[in-house]
């Protein structure tokens, strides 16, 4: 049914717990910063909403708490870069060693030495975050290619369930690019542009299991979300309960930012160990193969360029010289 064993990605996180708990203070202080500054916008609509009538204070109270959250939601944008780096990569290079047999530190030192491992391989948290997006745009790609194969079959209202595969596929792809990031952390590669197009060719020539038990662990990952949503109507609604004036959609918002919060947190650092699993288990021995190689390049202009991306990189790395 799938590749990976939920006991051993169970026994990676929880040698990995200081990084676990990381996370959790990390989403779960983004997820109070939503509702205290939403509460703020909401209480200062309030206030300016006692000047009119009832109707001009709901409104005033709905609008102030809609500024607060959109605020929110900007610096977390900004802040993605942050959390690319140092949450999602930091906690991949702790699972990696690991994995690997190697020993990490514990409590805060965990933390230390993943920042420093995720420093050596991809430089400054704007060098990640350019390579990440580049990988998500090519791993996209790779999925665009067998769309293309389930299209041409001759068979009735397959393209009907392949809208619908599409979808799913997408949905499903969402991890495969920190799995490609950890290819560079556990091969100690110096140049991370050129492993990460090694990573990308192994994933297509591989993308079959892949794809299968990145499917499975999707559904697995939101029907827990979907159970943390349902618990966390209940206190999100008490929140809402409590915040000046009718904001009667905030419930089933903060429930929404709650159960984003776990799934960040808690349920998707178990998906990723179950994906990576999968990867070193199904690339072990492997080389890329050049004929899917060239498929990439044919199908995505952003692999082609990941090349140029490596030189450049190189030659940063050599003061502008080229590599001996």
């Amino acid at each position: 049914m799938w590749d990976f064993s939920i006991s051993s990605a169970l026994g990676l996180m929880r040698r990995t717990a200081p990084f676990l708990l990381f996370r959790i203070v990390v989403y779960f202080g983004v997820t109070a910063a939503f509702v205290i500054v939403t509460g703020t916008g909401a209480g200062i609509g309030w206030g300016v909403g006692a000047f009119g009538d009832q109707k001009f204070q709901a409104s005033s109270v709905f609008y102030g708490g809609l500024f607060g959250f959109a605020a929110c939601a900007g610096v977390l944008f900004f802040l993605r870069d942050y959390l690319l780096y140092i949450v999602k990569a930091g906690h991949i290079a702790v699972m990696v060693e690991i994995m690997q047999g190697g020993e990490v530190p514990g409590g805060q030192g965990q933390i230390d030495y993943a920042r420093k491992v995720v420093t050596e391989r991809f430089g400054q948290a704007s060098a990640l975050f350019a390579l990440d997006q580049v990988i998500k745009g090519v791993v996209g790609a790779v999925t665009g290619l067998l769309e293309g194969i389930l299209m041409i079959l001759p068979i009735p209202g397959l393209d009907r369930l392949a809208a619908v595969l599409r979808a799913y596929l997408r949905l499903a792809v969402g991890l495969v690019d920190e799995v490609i990031l950890a290819h560079a952390i556990r091969t100690r590669a110096g140049n991370p542009w050129t492993s990460a197009r090694e990573a990308l060719v192994l994933y297509a020539q591989n993308a079959r299991p892949m794809l299968i038990n990145a499917a499975w662990l999707t559904l697995i990952v939101y029907v827990l979300s979907f159970v943390v949503f349902l618990v966390m109507l209940a206190p999100a609604a008490a929140i809402v309960y409590i915040l000046p004036g009718s904001w009667s959609a905030g419930g089933f918002v903060f429930a929404l930012i709650f159960a984003w919060a776990v799934k960040a947190a808690l349920i998707e650092p178990f998906a990723i160990a179950c994906l990576l699993q999968v990867f070193f288990k199904v690339t072990e021995g492997q080389t890329p193969n050049p004929e899917w190689e060239a498929k990439l390049t044919a199908a995505s202009q952003k692999f082609k360029s990941m090349g140029e991306r490596a030189m450049a990189w190189a030659g940063s790395r050599f003061g502008g010289r080229a590599m001996p």
